[in-house]
């Protein structure tokens, strides 16, 4: 028993570590592809949807929900879980990858600020001092040299907690509401009803997308979205919550390696402090958050 409880958990941080750097690597195609942050979270939907349909058949997985109430709710996590990736996306676009992943990775600092609310409760004072922490990280970031460059770090700074705000409320509805259903259902429905709700604002610029546009857009679909998604759900099965957290706080920090190494998008300074002062907090609340909770 020990030795296939070790083997499942070497088997479960294998699968964490994967989908932690694949979420990182999503980042990347926001400065690949050449389309709109609105345009690359359409197709990557769709093409998503077609991958899970496999999945499910490979998996002989049922599709159908239980009820219309959990059809509702499936409709209101991909509603957000849609406008959380084009606003992902175009934080990284306004202000280059670092920026715009450090500033949507306030999502941990929001969920233990704003899920006390729902019990009637008023979040932790370290919580708070935490959230100020994050907030001194992203002001040390977006004082920027020069006056154009700095409105879009704003800009991309904006963006990002909007996007860490929609995946934050993403995230607590399908705790408290939708997490009876596999991971894979559950983004086989956020993708499909995303890409439903945002294809009336895409834009023809699609229609123009290269060879190598779409060979990244495949990319992103089916290893960065669906595999992600589905080693993520695979370690849950093996992992403390606690531990996945922890990790989970490498994607930024996989992000940013990855932009480097590809994109020669060295952050400055400001941003690695800034950054770091951000991640920290997040890791924190991680942590300790959890024994706070149970208090």
């Amino acid at each position: 028993m020990a030795s296939q409880s070790a083997a499942e958990q070497r088997k479960g941080l294998l699968s964490l570590h994967g989908a932690i750097l694949l979420f990182g690597g999503t980042a990347l195609f926001s400065q690949l592809i050449a389309l709109t942050a609105l345009d690359i979270t359409i197709i990557r939907c769709f093409i998503a949807v077609a991958t899970f349909v496999v999945l499910f058949q490979f998996r002989h997985e049922r599709i159908r929900l239980d009820s219309w109430r959990d059809y509702a709710i499936a409709v209101a996590l991909g509603i957000l879980m849609a406008t959380h990736w084009a606003t992902y996306f175009a934080g990284m676009q306004y202000a280059g990858v670092a920026i715009g992943v450090i500033a949507f990775y306030t999502y941990p600092l929001m969920t233990v600020l704003i899920e006390p609310l729902l019990h009637r409760q008023l979040p932790h004072g370290t919580d708070a001092l935490m959230g100020l922490v994050g907030l001194a990280g992203l002001w040390l970031i977006a004082g920027n040299n020069g006056t154009e460059q700095n409105s879009e770090v704003i800009a991309g700074i904006i963006t990002g907690v909007i996007s860490a705000l929609l995946f934050t409320a993403r995230n607590l509805l399908y705790k408290y509401q939708f997490s009876h259903y596999s991971g894979t259902q559950a983004m086989f429905y956020q993708t499909l009803i995303g890409g439903l709700a945002l294809i009336a604002f895409i834009s023809d610029d699609w229609q123009q997308a290269s060879a190598k546009d779409w060979a990244f857009l495949l990319l992103l679909g089916v290893v960065f979205t669906a595999l992600s998604h589905s080693l993520y759900t695979t370690s849950l099965r093996y992992l403390k919550a606690k531990t996945v957290g922890l990790i989970s706080c490498m994607q930024p920090v996989y992000s940013t390696s990855l932009a480097v190494l590809i994109l020669a998008d060295v952050p400055t300074w400001r941003t690695v402090l800034g950054g770091a002062l951000v991640l920290s907090a997040a890791a924190y609340e991680t942590l300790y958050g959890h024994k706070k909770a149970q208090s």
